[in-house]
Protein backbone atom coordinates (compact mmCIF):
# COMPACT_ATOMS: atom_id res chain seq x y z
CA UNK A 1 0.00 0.00 0.00
CA UNK A 2 1.32 3.19 -0.72
CA UNK A 3 2.20 5.69 1.77
CA UNK A 4 -0.92 7.70 3.89
CA UNK A 5 -0.51 11.35 4.25
CA UNK A 6 -3.31 13.18 3.77
CA UNK A 7 -5.59 12.27 7.03
CA UNK A 8 -9.31 13.16 7.81
CA UNK A 9 -10.66 13.44 11.46
CA UNK A 10 -14.13 13.03 11.98
CA UNK A 11 -15.34 14.83 15.47
CA UNK A 12 -12.20 16.72 17.02
CA UNK A 13 -13.75 17.44 20.30
CA UNK A 14 -14.66 15.09 23.30
CA UNK A 15 -12.52 13.55 25.63
CA UNK A 16 -10.12 12.05 22.92
CA UNK A 17 -10.51 13.91 19.69
CA UNK A 18 -8.04 16.61 20.71
CA UNK A 19 -5.40 14.73 21.81
CA UNK A 20 -5.90 12.34 18.54
CA UNK A 21 -6.01 15.59 16.45
CA UNK A 22 -2.59 16.91 18.51
CA UNK A 23 -0.54 14.09 17.29
CA UNK A 24 -1.69 13.87 13.58
CA UNK A 25 -0.85 17.52 13.57
CA UNK A 26 2.36 16.95 15.46
CA UNK A 27 3.39 14.12 12.41
CA UNK A 28 5.60 15.94 9.56
CA UNK A 29 4.39 13.75 7.44
CA UNK A 30 0.60 14.28 7.29
CA UNK A 31 -1.67 16.45 6.60
CA UNK A 32 -4.39 16.91 8.62
CA UNK A 33 -8.02 18.51 8.18
CA UNK A 34 -10.95 18.10 10.68
CA UNK A 35 -14.63 17.25 9.60
CA UNK A 36 -17.61 18.58 11.70
CA UNK A 37 -21.20 18.75 11.10
CA UNK A 38 -22.85 21.21 9.48
CA UNK A 39 -23.46 24.34 12.24
CA UNK A 40 -21.24 22.79 14.18
CA UNK A 41 -19.28 24.76 17.08
CA UNK A 42 -15.97 23.76 16.03
CA UNK A 43 -16.73 24.51 12.13
CA UNK A 44 -17.11 28.19 13.79
CA UNK A 45 -14.46 28.35 16.31
CA UNK A 46 -11.51 25.79 14.75
CA UNK A 47 -8.28 25.03 16.47
CA UNK A 48 -5.21 27.15 15.36
CA UNK A 49 -3.85 26.62 12.07
CA UNK A 50 -6.47 23.84 11.24
CA UNK A 51 -8.23 23.42 8.02
CA UNK A 52 -11.93 22.54 8.81
CA UNK A 53 -14.19 21.19 6.29
CA UNK A 54 -18.20 20.27 6.79
CA UNK A 55 -20.64 17.99 5.88
CA UNK A 56 -23.80 16.60 6.22
CA UNK A 57 -23.19 13.17 8.36
CA UNK A 58 -26.47 11.40 7.11
CA UNK A 59 -25.65 12.47 3.17
CA UNK A 60 -23.06 9.81 1.87
CA UNK A 61 -22.61 12.58 -1.37
CA UNK A 62 -21.74 15.16 1.29
CA UNK A 63 -19.09 13.04 3.26
CA UNK A 64 -17.96 11.81 -0.27
CA UNK A 65 -17.10 16.02 -1.44
CA UNK A 66 -15.65 16.63 2.41
CA UNK A 67 -13.46 13.25 2.08
CA UNK A 68 -12.30 14.06 -1.88
CA UNK A 69 -8.33 13.72 -2.00
CA UNK A 70 -7.81 12.10 1.35
CA UNK A 71 -5.94 8.88 2.13
CA UNK A 72 -7.36 8.10 5.63
CA UNK A 73 -10.19 9.06 7.63
CA UNK A 74 -10.17 8.82 11.38
CA UNK A 75 -13.43 8.92 13.34
CA UNK A 76 -14.06 9.84 16.63
CA UNK A 77 -17.78 10.35 17.11
CA UNK A 78 -19.64 9.47 19.88
CA UNK A 79 -21.42 6.77 21.03
CA UNK A 80 -25.02 7.94 20.33
CA UNK A 81 -23.83 8.69 16.57
CA UNK A 82 -22.21 5.40 16.09
CA UNK A 83 -24.98 4.58 13.77
CA UNK A 84 -23.18 7.29 11.37
CA UNK A 85 -20.29 5.20 10.63
CA UNK A 86 -21.49 2.70 7.69
CA UNK A 87 -22.56 6.43 6.19
CA UNK A 88 -18.80 7.67 6.82
CA UNK A 89 -17.21 3.95 5.42
CA UNK A 90 -19.18 4.55 2.20
CA UNK A 91 -18.40 8.05 1.62
CA UNK A 92 -14.75 7.00 2.13
CA UNK A 93 -15.05 4.16 -0.64
CA UNK A 94 -16.88 6.69 -2.73
CA UNK A 95 -14.05 9.08 -2.68
CA UNK A 96 -10.93 6.38 -2.57
CA UNK A 97 -10.06 6.69 0.86
CA UNK A 98 -7.20 4.05 1.10
CA UNK A 99 -8.10 3.40 5.27
CA UNK A 100 -10.87 3.64 7.64
CA UNK A 101 -10.08 4.00 11.30
CA UNK A 102 -13.72 3.56 13.00
CA UNK A 103 -14.55 5.18 16.50
CA UNK A 104 -13.57 2.03 18.89
CA UNK A 105 -10.85 3.41 21.31
CA UNK A 106 -12.11 1.18 24.06
CA UNK A 107 -12.64 -2.64 25.46
CA UNK A 108 -11.44 -5.75 23.60
CA UNK A 109 -14.63 -6.44 21.44
CA UNK A 110 -12.47 -9.28 20.20
CA UNK A 111 -12.76 -10.76 23.04
CA UNK A 112 -15.91 -13.49 22.76
CA UNK A 113 -17.27 -12.77 26.11
CA UNK A 114 -17.20 -8.95 26.22
CA UNK A 115 -18.53 -8.78 22.23
CA UNK A 116 -21.59 -10.31 23.60
CA UNK A 117 -22.44 -7.34 26.12
CA UNK A 118 -25.08 -4.90 24.39
CA UNK A 119 -23.16 -1.80 24.66
CA UNK A 120 -20.78 -2.51 22.10
CA UNK A 121 -23.19 -3.59 19.59
CA UNK A 122 -22.77 -0.46 17.19
CA UNK A 123 -18.83 -0.79 17.15
CA UNK A 124 -19.02 -4.41 16.34
CA UNK A 125 -21.27 -3.81 13.55
CA UNK A 126 -19.08 -1.10 12.04
CA UNK A 127 -16.44 -3.61 11.85
CA UNK A 128 -18.32 -6.45 10.55
CA UNK A 129 -19.60 -3.76 8.08
CA UNK A 130 -15.36 -2.53 7.10
CA UNK A 131 -14.82 -6.62 7.11
CA UNK A 132 -17.46 -6.87 3.83
CA UNK A 133 -16.23 -3.85 2.19
CA UNK A 134 -12.21 -5.46 2.54
CA UNK A 135 -11.18 -4.28 -1.20
CA UNK A 136 -12.78 -1.09 -1.56
CA UNK A 137 -10.90 -0.01 1.89
CA UNK A 138 -8.76 -1.38 4.27
CA UNK A 139 -9.50 -0.58 8.19
CA UNK A 140 -8.04 -0.44 11.54
CA UNK A 141 -9.90 -0.76 14.70
CA UNK A 142 -8.00 0.29 17.99
CA UNK A 143 -8.42 -1.76 21.08
CA UNK A 144 -6.99 0.56 23.96
CA UNK A 145 -8.38 -0.47 26.38
CA UNK A 146 -10.06 2.49 29.24
CA UNK A 147 -8.32 5.72 28.97
CA UNK A 148 -5.71 5.95 32.14
CA UNK A 149 -5.53 9.52 32.82
CA UNK A 150 -8.72 10.61 32.05
CA UNK A 151 -10.09 7.88 33.98
CA UNK A 152 -8.08 8.79 36.76
CA UNK A 153 -9.47 12.26 36.69
CA UNK A 154 -12.93 11.50 36.26
CA UNK A 155 -12.98 8.35 38.80
CA UNK A 156 -14.06 6.05 35.68
CA UNK A 157 -11.27 3.53 37.00
CA UNK A 158 -12.76 3.35 40.43
CA UNK A 159 -10.66 5.32 42.18
CA UNK A 160 -12.31 8.63 42.94
CA UNK A 161 -9.44 11.08 44.18
CA UNK A 162 -10.93 14.35 44.73
CA UNK A 163 -13.54 12.41 47.79
CA UNK A 164 -10.80 9.73 48.85
CA UNK A 165 -12.98 6.62 48.04
CA UNK A 166 -12.84 3.58 46.10
CA UNK A 167 -15.12 0.81 43.83
CA UNK A 168 -13.12 -2.22 43.65
CA UNK A 169 -14.93 -4.73 41.16
CA UNK A 170 -14.39 -8.48 41.35
CA UNK A 171 -11.40 -7.83 44.07
CA UNK A 172 -9.72 -5.29 42.15
CA UNK A 173 -6.87 -7.99 41.36
CA UNK A 174 -7.88 -8.30 37.58
CA UNK A 175 -5.31 -7.08 35.61
CA UNK A 176 -6.15 -4.78 32.34
CA UNK A 177 -4.87 -2.37 30.12
CA UNK A 178 -5.38 1.33 30.09
CA UNK A 179 -3.85 3.72 27.72
CA UNK A 180 -3.05 7.27 28.30
CA UNK A 181 -4.83 9.77 25.63
CA UNK A 182 -1.71 10.92 24.29
CA UNK A 183 -0.76 7.39 23.67
CA UNK A 184 -3.72 6.61 22.16
CA UNK A 185 -2.68 9.49 19.72
CA UNK A 186 0.53 8.10 18.88
CA UNK A 187 -0.74 5.10 18.17
CA UNK A 188 -3.24 6.58 15.42
CA UNK A 189 -0.06 8.23 13.86
CA UNK A 190 1.49 4.70 14.04
CA UNK A 191 -0.97 3.04 12.39
CA UNK A 192 -0.97 5.55 9.76
CA UNK A 193 2.56 5.55 9.49
CA UNK A 194 2.42 1.66 8.83
CA UNK A 195 -0.05 0.60 6.71
CA UNK A 196 0.40 -2.61 5.68
CA UNK A 197 1.04 -4.01 9.40
CA UNK A 198 -1.97 -3.06 10.64
CA UNK A 199 -3.94 -3.76 7.61
CA UNK A 200 -7.60 -4.71 8.13
CA UNK A 201 -7.65 -5.76 11.81
CA UNK A 202 -7.58 -4.85 15.62
CA UNK A 203 -4.41 -3.09 16.66
CA UNK A 204 -4.03 -3.53 20.61
CA UNK A 205 -2.04 -0.97 22.42
CA UNK A 206 -1.46 0.29 26.04
CA UNK A 207 0.03 2.50 28.11
CA UNK A 208 -0.30 0.19 31.30
CA UNK A 209 -1.64 -3.18 32.50
CA UNK A 210 -2.67 -2.76 35.95
CA UNK A 211 -5.06 -3.57 38.49
CA UNK A 212 -7.36 -1.14 40.37
CA UNK A 213 -5.70 -2.49 44.20
CA UNK A 214 -2.56 -1.38 42.14
CA UNK A 215 -3.87 2.30 41.59
CA UNK A 216 -5.50 2.50 44.85
CA UNK A 217 -1.96 1.24 46.75
CA UNK A 218 -0.72 4.29 44.09
CA UNK A 219 -3.23 6.57 44.99
CA UNK A 220 -3.60 6.21 48.42
CA UNK A 221 0.44 6.67 48.49
CA UNK A 222 0.43 10.16 46.95
CA UNK A 223 -2.38 11.16 48.91
CA UNK A 224 -0.76 10.63 52.08
CA UNK A 225 -3.93 9.01 53.24
CA UNK A 226 -6.41 6.11 53.13
CA UNK A 227 -9.33 5.62 51.06
CA UNK A 228 -12.93 4.57 51.75
CA UNK A 229 -13.01 1.15 49.87
CA UNK A 230 -16.49 -0.47 48.66
CA UNK A 231 -16.59 -3.54 46.56
CA UNK A 232 -18.59 -4.55 44.14
CA UNK A 233 -19.80 -7.60 41.85
CA UNK A 234 -19.18 -7.35 37.77
CA UNK A 235 -21.94 -9.96 37.53
CA UNK A 236 -24.34 -7.47 39.36
CA UNK A 237 -23.06 -4.74 37.80
CA UNK A 238 -23.97 -6.62 34.11
CA UNK A 239 -27.33 -7.38 35.43
CA UNK A 240 -28.25 -3.47 36.54
CA UNK A 241 -27.04 -2.02 34.02
CA UNK A 242 -29.32 -4.05 31.31
CA UNK A 243 -31.99 -3.28 33.73
CA UNK A 244 -31.56 0.50 33.69
CA UNK A 245 -30.94 -0.28 29.58
CA UNK A 246 -34.35 -1.59 29.50
CA UNK A 247 -35.97 1.18 31.07
CA UNK A 248 -34.22 3.69 28.72
CA UNK A 249 -31.08 4.81 31.31
CA UNK A 250 -28.40 4.21 29.09
CA UNK A 251 -26.24 4.83 31.92
CA UNK A 252 -26.56 1.12 32.33
CA UNK A 253 -24.20 1.28 29.48
CA UNK A 254 -21.33 1.74 31.71
CA UNK A 255 -22.36 -0.65 33.75
CA UNK A 256 -21.49 -3.11 31.02
CA UNK A 257 -18.35 -1.35 30.06
CA UNK A 258 -16.88 -1.82 33.15
CA UNK A 259 -18.06 -5.53 33.03
CA UNK A 260 -16.28 -5.99 30.20
CA UNK A 261 -12.95 -4.09 31.69
CA UNK A 262 -12.42 -5.96 34.89
CA UNK A 263 -14.49 -9.28 34.72
CA UNK A 264 -12.23 -12.29 34.29
CA UNK A 265 -12.34 -13.85 31.31
CA UNK A 266 -13.55 -10.84 29.32
CA UNK A 267 -9.88 -9.73 27.47
CA UNK A 268 -9.42 -6.62 30.21
CA UNK A 269 -5.75 -7.92 29.94
CA UNK A 270 -4.51 -8.11 26.47
CA UNK A 271 -0.71 -7.95 27.31
CA UNK A 272 0.06 -10.82 24.71
CA UNK A 273 -1.41 -8.94 21.95
CA UNK A 274 0.49 -5.98 22.25
CA UNK A 275 1.42 -3.32 18.78
CA UNK A 276 3.16 -1.02 20.99
CA UNK A 277 6.79 -1.44 19.40
CA UNK A 278 5.01 -0.77 15.58
CA UNK A 279 3.13 2.05 17.39
CA UNK A 280 5.58 3.54 18.93
CA UNK A 281 4.55 3.26 22.55
CA UNK A 282 6.21 2.20 25.50
CA UNK A 283 4.98 -0.17 28.33
CA UNK A 284 5.02 2.13 31.19
CA UNK A 285 6.65 0.11 34.33
CA UNK A 286 5.02 0.22 37.95
CA UNK A 287 7.21 3.26 38.71
CA UNK A 288 5.37 4.93 35.51
CA UNK A 289 1.56 3.88 36.75
CA UNK A 290 2.71 5.49 40.06
CA UNK A 291 3.79 8.35 38.64
CA UNK A 292 1.00 8.93 36.30
CA UNK A 293 -1.22 8.35 39.21
CA UNK A 294 0.93 10.66 41.40
CA UNK A 295 0.69 13.47 38.53
CA UNK A 296 -3.55 13.20 38.75
CA UNK A 297 -3.16 13.46 42.51
CA UNK A 298 -1.31 16.59 42.71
Amino acid sequence: MSAIRRVILVGATGNLGPSILKALQASSALETTILTRENSKTAQSPPPNTKVLTADYTSVSSLAAAFAGQDAVVSTIAGAALGDQQALIDAAIQAGVKRFIPSEFGSNVNNDKTAKLAVFGGKIATVDYLKKKEGEITWSSLVNGPFFDWGLKVGFLGIDIPNKRATLLDGGNTPFGTTNLSDIGQSVVGILAHPEETKNRYVFVQSAVTTQNKLLAAAEKAAGEKFAVEQQNTEDLEREGNEKIAKGDLSGFVDLIKRGIWAEGYGGDYSEKLDNEILGVKVLDDAGVEAVVKGVVG
